[in-house]
């Protein structure tokens, strides 16, 4: 059987944002998000996500940019000096290794953001990360130690296998250097989710068994999708997206997911992306499903 978790990042960044999550929840084939804890629009999230029940819900652990959770006093190697955290992954990386970033401020700031969410009244499913930092050496393990802390079953395993960027170049509304780029983002983390995937199996958290999206990020259309749903394999996989509406708020974030997202949505609510979930004998699931059978199959083996 193929079973898809479709997992919309991102959700509490901007109420647009929030809004194009849920309607590619409503009307489309998400069964998942995650939410950042710092996030512009948090509260509003949460609202909606008790409003949803279906909608599993889990934490984008955030160390890249915006507000931090915890007082920004606390965490200084991971602040600029207006006190919001700045990090791209590569810097991120490289400060951990020459120790000019303390792990110990980093599960200070992630143990902050799990603890809001909970405390909003939010049971996670599961962890993911934004721009896959809880991957990255030194990360992985407070994450997985903040896992079994809080006792969330499952951590989201960004490693694709078949990453390409042949279908967006075939695209003519994509350039070949962004799709190039966005493939070698790809094989990086998915080589450090290699690693990850071998921690996680070690304590026993869970992970789906494959993972799509990555080397189709900023290129997620409903050709892209079909294409993704045509190659599923037997077993559980996780398809990763960022849906959301365009404004001045999500422009002053920063992303560089603008009118991408809103494509994301056309695509997954798509007629014939919905049919084609149908036809091709899919099950629609997320996190909190994937948890339970899992765990219910290990009981009864």
């Amino acid at each position: 059987m193929k079973r898809l978790i479709v997992n919309a990042d991102d959700f509490g960044l901007t109420e647009n944002v929030n809004r194009g999550i849920l309607d590619a929840h409503r009307e489309g084939i998400v069964t998942s998000t995650t939410l950042l804890a710092n996030g512009m629009a948090f509260e509003s999230a949460v609202a909606a996500g008790k409003r949803f029940h279906r909608l599993g819900i889990g934490v984008h652990l955030n160390l890249t940019e915006g507000k931090p959770v915890a007082d920004a006093r606390h965490i200084p190697t991971l602040v600029d000096r207006g006190g919001r955290l700045h990090l791209a992954p590569a810097r991120l990386w490289a400060g951990i290794a020459l120790g000019q970033v303390s792990l110990s401020e980093i599960e200070v700031e992630l143990r902050a953001q799990v603890r809001k969410v909970i405390r909003a009244g939010i049971r996670p499913t599961h962890f993911d990360g934004h721009k896959h930092v809880h991957v990255l050496p030194g990360v992985a393990d407070i994450v997985i130690r903040l896992a079994r802390e809080f006792r969330i079953p499952a951590v989201r395993c960004p490693m694709e296998q078949n990453a390409h960027a042949s279908g967006p170049l075939r695209n003519r509304r994509f350039s070949r250097i962004s799709t190039v780029k966005q493939y070698l983002v790809s094989r990086a983390v998915s080589d450090q989710a290699r690693n990850f995937r071998k921690k996680l199996a070690q304590v026993g958290l869970l992970s789906p068994t494959y993972f799509q999206g990555l080397s189709r990020t900023g290129f997620l259309d409903a050709s892209a999708i079909r294409e993704i749903l045509g190659n599923l394999p037997p077993g559980t996989s996780e398809l990763m997206c960022h849906p959301g509406y365009r404004d001045v708020e999500l422009e002053r974030t920063g992303t560089r997911l603008l009118t991408e997202r809103e494509t994301e949505i056309q695509g997954l609510t798509a007629r014939s992306v919905r049919n084609f979930v149908a036809s091709g004998g899919i099950q629609l699931w997320n996190y909190k499903d994937f948890a339970a059978l899992t765990q219910w199959t290990e009981v009864a083996a």
